[in-house]
């Protein structure tokens, strides 16, 4: 990795990546900061580039950046979110039940089953589980059965088939009741997988943040500092801008910041989600 290029990992979940990065890059290269990204196919790999030197910058997923938090205080390290999108903010998941059923609060889900999406998935996993098992002392797999929907695992739920199917389990019958992220279920009702009067949200979770851009220790070097600024000053308005906001789904760059993970790190050290992939990277 060349010092004057600021190179950004990323994870290839989806074909528009490409178009996403090489749009930045040309942006950048116009505001002469030179910059490059690699990408990685999930994001424990990424996070472990990231903490070799292969990148200078991570776009990290929440459970990504509690990978990076945790490893980076193992080793003695710093790590910090410099920026994140507007729509990263206070995102809600919902606990989903058929609009016929009998199960009207959390606690009756005992010995039933429970959909969720892809095992490492903060959305429609982690946080939607530790709502249940908060809220009633339930927990997954000992007092109810947790059907896992696993597609693309080490994505982190950054797509939504692990969802559509958590929600096709319930709308079939095979399962009791399905765990997506608030977005999502508008958008399968708004395509018609959920016909309207469906289904019903049986309980909905605490606000938490999504993804942010991660670095490790001195966020104000450069050419991180300028990276940064450049990200906050885009504007919407733009008309050059305004295509590659829309790829990433956001009007405005925010700051980082940490205090919308609390959910998820509660989940990781309840469910002992990262006790393995820490042990063996910790050293």
């Amino acid at each position: 990795m060349q010092d004057e290029t600021l190179v950004l990992g990323a994870v290839a979940y989806d074909p528009k990546v490409l178009t996403i990065w090489d749009g930045f890059r040309e942006y950048f290269a116009k505001h002469d900061l030179d910059f490059d990204y690699v990408l990685y196919s999930n994001y424990e790999r990424q996070v472990e580039g990231h903490f070799a030197g292969q990148c200078n910058v991570a776009w990290n997923s929440p459970l990504a950046w509690i990978e990076s938090h945790l490893l980076a205080a193992a080793r003695g390290r710093r790590a910090a979110a410099i920026a994140m999108r507007d729509t990263d903010r206070d995102l809600t998941s919902v606990v989903l039940v058929r609009a016929d059923t009998g199960v009207a609060e959390l606690r009756e889900l005992a010995g039933k089953t429970v959909a969720v999406g892809a095992g490492d998935s903060p959305q429609a996993t982690l946080i939607p589980l530790l709502a249940i098992a908060e809220a009633t002392e339930l927990e997954p797999g000992r007092d109810f059965e947790v059907q896992r929907h696993d597609l693309l695992l080490g994505k982190h739920g950054d797509h939504i088939g692990g969802e559509r199917e958590a929600v096709r389990a319930l709308l079939d019958g095979g399962v009791d009741a399905a765990c997506v992220i608030d977005a999502n279920h508008l958008a399968f009702t708004r395509e018609g997988l959920i016909a309207p009067g469906r289904t019903r949200v049986l309980a909905q979770t605490g606000a938490y943040d999504h993804c942010n851009f991660t670095v490790l220790d001195d966020p104000a070097r450069e050419p991180i500092a300028r990276f940064r600024e450049l990200l906050l000053a885009m504007s919407y308005d733009d008309a050059e801008v305004r295509p590659l906001l829309d790829l990433e789904g956001l009007k405005a760059w925010q700051p980082g910041r940490v205090s919308g993970y609390a959910l998820l790190e509660r989940a990781v050290d309840r469910f002992g989600t990262l006790d393995p992939w820490l042990a063996r990277n910790a050293g």
